[in-house]
């Protein structure tokens, strides 16, 4: 199932403050993905799924890697990536390789929450920038984000356009997922969220 979209931008604040503008909803702080170079903050969509708004994070200093997400290469914020959860990684990504997919390795992930709390994970590295296969992640015993009182923001719907559609297709149909992606000359995700006064916006 779908954890959560990633929304990333090459200011943070600035990318939270888009999406406020837009929808009238603040995503909550988050953490620091410590070493990384970048911070969150989180919104609810509902039905054990979430925002995540990703920039550079102005306490830590450049980081030896590029960020994710191809964040340093971002001029404005966009809807990069989505995350798909499940509850035993390695046996998922097996799953994939043997239909075709290869999601990468495992790998071990922390951040500090705003109230000094740290949560650990495992997830595949995330697919380079618009080739828009999911990554996945595992949170193993760690309480989901969106147990932590999150601001609302209901989702709709996810649509995506893609030069190479079966290439996403591929990935997504390895994991046993229905994505429908239409063909257009730029890949691009597209989330229909429900304001709390019953808009309905498109973020991108």
């Amino acid at each position: 199932m779908l954890d959560h979209l990633v929304y990333a931008g090459p200011d943070l604040a600035a990318a939270v403050a888009r999406v406020a503008d837009l929808t009238g909803v603040t995503p909550a702080p988050g953490g620091s993905h410590t070493g990384l170079g970048t911070a969150n903050h989180l919104a609810d969509l509902g039905a054990g799924m979430y925002l995540e708004v990703i920039g550079p994070d102005p306490a830590q200093p450049d980081p030896p890697a590029p960020r994710p997400f191809g964040i340093d290469d971002l001029t404005e914020p966009a809807l990069v990536a989505w995350a798909v959860r499940t509850t035993d990684l390695d046996a998922t990504i097996a799953q994939a390789r043997a239909h075709g997919f290869d999601p990468g390795d495992a790998r071990e992930m922390s951040r500090a929450t705003a109230d000094g709390e740290t949560l650990r994970w495992r997830l595949t590295p995330p697919s380079a920038p618009g080739s828009l296969r999911p990554f996945l992640i595992d949170w193993g015993t760690t309480p989901h984000p969106t147990t932590r009182g999150l601001p609302s923001l209901p989702l709709l719907m996810v649509t995506a356009t893609h030069p190479d559609p079966a290439s996403v297709h591929a990935a997504t149909e390895a994991l046993g997922l229905e994505f429908l992606v239409r063909r257009t000359e730029k890949a691009t995700l597209t989330a229909a969220l429900r304001t709390p006064d019953g808009r309905q916006v498109a973020l991108s």
